[in-house]
């Protein structure tokens, strides 16, 4: 029988080397142990010029992977990607018309914050279900554009910039939490672009990074923001960029236990092969899922479009008549149940759909992950899908 019949109810005799496939935070890099830490200073001021130092390495770095633009300002801010994201809109949104791209739980929040607590005066919402991306011949690049480049929780992806005009009037505000160091990010097309350590190179929680054009950074300049700011979202004092958030100097105080992880990511990158070879990771593995899916018979990519799917967040819906004929709740019950019976097994870990998302699975293919370990958790979902098979249907 083969090991990717449907009807498979032997336990496969692989295992994967590394169960981690959850999407934040992500899977470390392959060889990663407590010794990479051995260096960190702690117990040390991030203010001192060590810390300070070190905290400047991982903009430097982070800068020459992924080929920021000279002229582009990059720093660490407080509060992960969600920090990042939130700082510029508020610094950013009101002072022309905004449009926000929804299609999933994040880009769906932006598109909240902007009407319901910015009360942005004209913005538009452009919205697409799950598995999809909405219309981007209607945008209006004369306006503001908040969007997300990858789709976390929906693995729908934007494919290219090229509907983005490269001279355009308004900013494009880029969520790329789950695209940076995996998806090549056409930087003449955007405008702000915010990401996160623990995503596609495995850092730890709570750090965000902030990338802001020179567009971006006039903006800030010139036209103060109409509402009030807290101190963690102040990008500018007197009219000014505060140029020492982009040089190592942070809002708040970092985790330097987290800044040498964040360091030995970038390393391990650098000496695979900087990002041609973390994009070619994450897209051998969406090759062995997209292998899979085509012989399961009951499993397909919540993304519609193949030339739209992440190849980070790989989100998957099932589509097996008897999960069909289930009514939602018990369908919901189901897809637990098979990320239950993997987690028991210790073969694949926190591989649940998100918790607004259509029941399915969703695997983390970023380039921390092994392609082997992918290709040895497969046979164990058909394995899980035939079990609770017997128990639904």
């Amino acid at each position: 029988m083969s090991a990717f019949s449907p009807d498979v109810i032997v336990k496969p005799g692989v295992r994967p080397a590394n169960p981690c496939f959850s999407s934040g935070p992500c899977a470390k890099r392959p060889g990663w142990s407590l010794d990479a830490l051995s260096g960190a200073l702690l117990g040390r001021s991030h203010r001192a010029p060590e810390g300070r130092a070190r905290l400047n390495e991982v903009i430097t770095r982070s800068r020459a992977i992924l080929g920021l633009p000279e002229d582009w300002k990059l720093g660490i801010v407080p509060a992960s990607d969600t920090g990042a994201v939130e700082m510029v809109l508020w610094s950013l949104v009101g002072e022309r018309p905004v449009d926000v791209l929804a299609f999933e739980s994040f880009s769906a929040t932006w598109a909240d914050d902007i009407i319901n607590q910015l009360h942005a005066p004209a913005a538009r919402v452009l919205e697409a279900g799950y598995g999809r991306l909405p219309d981007l011949g209607q945008v209006d690049w004369s306006h503001d554009v908040v969007l997300a480049w990858n789709g976390t929780t929906s693995g729908v992806r934007i494919p290219d910039g090229a509907q983005i005009p490269v001279e355009r009037d308004g900013l494009v505000i880029c969520d790329a939490t789950s695209a940076a160091f995996a998806m090549d990010l056409p930087w003449d097309r955007l405008d702000v672009v915010t990401w996160s350590w623990q995503k596609v190179l495995g850092g730890e929680a709570a750090h965000g990074m902030l990338a802001l054009s020179p567009r971006a950074v006039r903006r800030l300049e010139e036209t103060p923001p109409p509402r009030a700011l807290p101190k963690i979202f102040r990008l500018t004092a007197k009219g000014r960029l505060i140029e020492g958030i982009f040089k190592g100097d942070t809002i708040n105080t970092p985790s330097m236990l987290c800044v040498e992880d964040a360091l030995d990511g970038l390393r391990w990158a650098e000496a695979i092969g900087g990002l041609p070879a973390l994009v070619a990771r994450s897209q051998a593995n969406l090759a062995v899922v997209a292998d899979w899916v085509a012989r399961s018979g009951w499993a397909s990519f919540l993304a519609v479009d193949p030339a739209e799917r992440s190849s980070t967040a790989i989100c998957l819906t099932i589509v097996a008549p008897w999960f069909v004929a289930l009514d939602a709740a018990t369908q919901a019950k189901a897809a637990k149940r098979i990320v239950s019976l993997l987690e028991a097994e210790g073969v694949g870990l926190d591989i649940g759909s998100y918790r607004d998302a259509p029941p399915g699975l969703r695997l983390w293919g970023g380039a921390t992950v092994e392609a082997d370990d992918l290709r040895a958790l497969m046979p164990w979902l058909d394995w899980a899908e035939a079990q609770v098979r017997s128990e639904f249907a």
